[in-house]
């Protein structure tokens, strides 16, 4: 969820000090690239999973306090929406069978939380948008209780000075108009992180960028928003739209949105935290009594936090991370391109095949960034949360490309190669790389089965809110499972 802040409201003077502390901040980080000595015993992957909670009838499920007292577990925490929960998987090494050993814990950790979610009548769905939120769901009691979301809340629409417009096109328009960020509590993800030492991490961040595409298309899983039709992975542009703190003005003029892609390569970490500065008013001023200058000087670790909070608020689909563990400061790729679910398996597989392609990519002597423009990317990117598995991207080398063929003839010996390097066990990258070649040669992820279910329902004569409900119950049941979604069965 972030960290949380003190205050709802700031002003004028708080803005201003906050302002001058984040700037001390960006000069001590730029020193400390420069000097200091980075966390990196050994390459550690986290992973963090954002999970919907609904009722009998398969409608959100505003329980989230109750669910997690009665989980009772610190791994799982709140988030944005009150029908929101997120689970933390604690960072572990990738080598050996650790990924198989992953699956197992995830696993029983969600298995453990239903139930015990089920002592309220609520279910747990991993899913990137709960297709059958509709408006009323989000009219009021949808936001978490948190000092930190009310603030986030009230200082988009200062910035705004109007609601937010959500004009999202594909099959079945949509447009509408929110009075609060509450579209934003549809979009659910898993956020995958890499710590990496300072010297490599602006390779890696590229390499990310250039994968995003693909990324994507292979893991769509976000047909449906207030019941209509949209892209893909709709939680794309819904998320982009639903956190935009500018008015039509500020977007004729070219101002950058806060949903941010980014529009260069990188050579290094700083310059991601400079544009975050650079470009981007705070949200959340909250101002530490912590002298960074003071602290590098005493030879000790500062935390940062203003920069750290600043951050956190510019949502790059790969972030930048500086973080302090036990005193000691590490540096992470925080990867937030896809949606939860539709499985464990199926979120794993998309895990490692984004480990295992990274690292090829990030150690080519002739990076692919170098062959390809960031407008490609982010062009290739937009195409796949459009149209899925069925988008057609650029490509170095290639040309204009399907994403079945992509994947099967370029990026899945990659990511196999890839693994290699990082030591997985051959049992591993079999098991989690067949999922993707599988997903590829069927043209089937969560979005397809999704769209196809509700289509077969709707021709046996279901109506569209009755069909997203049963969708959503066989998903849940196919979820549970642990079956990958490209063998799931289409509705008959």
């Amino acid at each position: 969820m972030g960290e949380e802040v003190k205050r709802a409201a700031y002003n004028r003077a708080h803005r201003r000090q906050y302002r001058r502390k984040v700037q001390l901040c960006l000069d001590v980080f730029e020193t400390m690239l420069a000097q200091s000595s980075f966390e990196f015993d050994r390459p550690l992957t986290g992973m963090e999973i954002e999970c919907n909670l609904v009722d009998s009838e398969y409608r959100p499920a505003m329980a989230n306090q109750p669910v997690l007292a009665a989980i009772a577990d610190p791994a799982y925490q709140t988030e944005l929406g009150a029908y929101n929960i997120e689970l933390n998987v604690p960072p572990r090494p990738l080598a050996g069978h650790t990924v198989l050993e992953l699956e197992a814990d995830v696993r029983a950790s969600l298995n453990a939380a239903e139930a015990k979610a089920n002592t309220n009548g609520t279910h747990i769905v991993m899913i990137g948008i709960l297709p059958t939120l509709m408006p009323g769901h989000l009219t009021e009691g949808w936001m978490s209780e948190s000092t930190r979301y009310a603030a986030l809340n009230d200082s988009i629409f200062s910035a705004r000075g109007e609601d937010i417009q959500i004009d999202i096109s594909g099959p079945e328009p949509l447009s509408l108009h929110s009075a609060s960020i509450a579209p934003e509590s549809a979009c659910t993800s898993v956020q995958l992180h890499l710590q990496v030492p300072p010297g490599v991490f602006a390779h890696n961040w590229n390499a990310a960028q250039v994968l995003a595409g693909p990324q994507l298309a292979l893991g769509a899983n976000s047909p449906y928003f207030f019941g209509h039709q949209l892209w893909a992975e709709t939680r794309i542009e819904l998320f982009t739209q639903a956190t935009d703190t500018r008015p039509n003005e500020l977007k004729a003029q070219g101002v950058r949105p806060r949903v941010w892609f980014g529009e260069r390569w990188i050579t290094s970490i700083f310059d991601l935290f400079e544009e975050n500065v650079r470009y981007f008013p705070s949200l959340l001023p909250e101002v530490s009594d912590e002298d960074p200058v003071a602290e590098l000087a005493a030879g000790r670790t500062p935390q940062l936090a203003e920069l750290r909070l600043h951050n956190g608020t510019v949502y790059r689909w790969n972030r930048p991370v500086y973080d302090v563990v036990d005193g000691r400061p590490h540096l992470r790729v925080e990867n937030r391109v896809l949606p939860a679910g539709p499985t464990v398996v199926d979120m794993l597989a998309n895990s490692v095949f984004y480990y295992g392609v990274l690292r090829v990519l990030s150690e080519d002597d002739r990076p692919l960034w170098t062959k390809m423009s960031f407008t490609a990317a982010h062009a290739n990117f937009l195409n796949a949360a459009r149209h899925g598995i069925a988008a057609r991207m650029h490509w170095p080398g290639v040309g204009e490309v399907t994403t079945d063929e992509l994947v099967l003839r370029h990026l899945l010996p990659m990511a196999d190669e890839g693994l290699r390097r990082w030591d997985v066990a051959v049992e591993a990258r079999d098991r989690f790389l067949g999922v993707i070649e599988g997903r590829a040669k069927t043209g089937r992820n969560g979005a397809v089965w999704q769209v196809s279910t509700v289509r077969s329902l709707q021709e046996a004569g279901m109506t569209r809110p009755a069909a997203l409900a049963e969708m959503l119950r066989r998903y849940c049941e196919n979820m549970h499972t642990n079956e990958p979604v490209h063998v799931w069965d289409l509705a008959e």
